[in-house]
């Protein structure tokens, strides 16, 4: 399904727009149901626009953000302008404090915040609360008319909030499994603050074992992750492909803090492209 490309509506930590945009040959050209059990801002589904998918994620609230922006667009951009019309200091600590239950509204929060936060970084405090302050933007409706077209592309997925491992155990033979999981290793904490639990160690493994389990069943599989090289044996061990990539990091909060960074890219099967890339 090749479509006008489309940039997703959310900025999110560890997002894959570079991944979508530079190393898209990696994903499988043919296959059934896409499942992405990690959506995030959904780079890499909106790169491939799949004409049938599973997405979800474990954050209650970016699954009810994409439920709304399929079913409701047009009342997502009304709530979107009420926010853009009243944005100040006040109004955003204002609205970041408040617990909404109207699902609607709630939507509209969260993209508020998403937009008018420092860095478009996803954050919340011991109370499971939204604790990032407020960013230097204040354009928030610069894509309301593109609306429609992120419904249209939604309109086939269905829209899960659950845990990664039944997510994966829906996958049949050639069906695809992209997974992009919060960075943990064995050894030390690396960017797992992904909502209000950590990925741990101990999800890392229970994700080898679902995409094991997946690839015996046929299913194909690209995963990202942190450079680890337990991760890396533990998947050459039961014959996946490993590919490290090197990317620009944006996620610290200094900017002289920023740079190159090594990420792996296994799949489970061989990389078509005549791209070098380092492998291990």
């Amino acid at each position: 399904m090749q479509n006008k490309q489309i940039v997703p509506f959310l900025k999110w930590p560890g997002g894959k727009r570079w991944l979508a945009k530079k190393y898209k040959e990696y994903f499988p050209k043919e296959y059934n149901m896409y499942i992405e059990p990690f959506l995030g801002s959904g780079a890499v589904f909106f790169s491939l626009q799949p004409k049938e998918a599973i997405l979800s994620d474990i954050n209650k609230e970016l699954i009810n953000l994409y439920v709304i922006m399929r079913d409701n667009p047009k009342e997502l951009k009304g709530q979107l302008v009420y926010h853009q019309e009243r944005h100040t200091k006040e109004h955003y600590y204002k609205i970041r404090d408040v617990m909404l239950t109207d699902n609607l509204k709630c939507a509209g929060r969260l993209l508020y915040l998403n937009r008018a936060c420092y860095n478009g970084m996803y954050r919340v405090n011991k109370q499971g609360k939204f604790n990032v302050p407020i960013g230097t933007k204040n354009n928030f409706t610069y894509d309301i008319d593109q609306f429609d077209q992120y419904a249209d592309c939604l309109k086939h997925a269905t829209l899960i909030c659950g845990d990664f491992y039944e997510i994966i155990n829906k996958a049949k033979k050639n069906d695809f499994i992209f997974a992009d999981p919060p960075y943990a290793t064995s050894g030390k904490a690396n960017f797992t603050k992904y909502n209000d639990e950590l990925f741990v160690w101990q999800d890392q493994l229970r994700l080898h074992e679902a995409l094991v389990n997946a690839k015996a069943r046929g299913a194909k599989i690209v995963l990202t992750n942190v450079y680890c090289k337990e991760i890396i044996e533990m998947y050459k061990n039961d014959g996946f492909y490993v590919h490290i990539l090197q990317r620009s990091s944006n996620i610290a909060g200094q900017a002289d803090k920023r740079g190159k960074v090594k990420e792996l890219m296994i799949t489970s099967n061989k990389k078509q492209s005549k791209r070098k890339e380092k492998h291990e």
